[in-house]
């Protein structure tokens, strides 16, 4: 019995510690991005694009992390 409870508690903590790892590489990933986002929108200004024209396309950035986040959620829950 004891040795029944000891291995859910261990399982707890496994699973715990996984998603505290999965929030801390979400929010890594996110600011990532945000820092890389910037800079791309900073070296077209910088090559004489207009700084409209470099939000646009500085903003496929946001999309692909969104699609990469979505992917992951996608795998991890059809496992569940």
């Amino acid at each position: 019995m004891a040795m029944k409870l000891l291995s859910i508690i261990n399982i707890g903590l496994h699973v715990i510690r996984l998603l505290l790892s999965l929030t801390a590489l979400w929010l890594s990933f996110g600011w990532k991005v945000r820092k890389a986002r910037k800079a791309f929108e900073k070296e077209l200004v910088k090559m004489g694009m207009a700084k409209k024209d470099a939000k646009k396309l500085s903003a496929f950035y946001s999309k692909l992390k969104e699609e990469i986040t979505r992917t992951a959620k996608s795998l991890i829950f059809s496992w569940c």
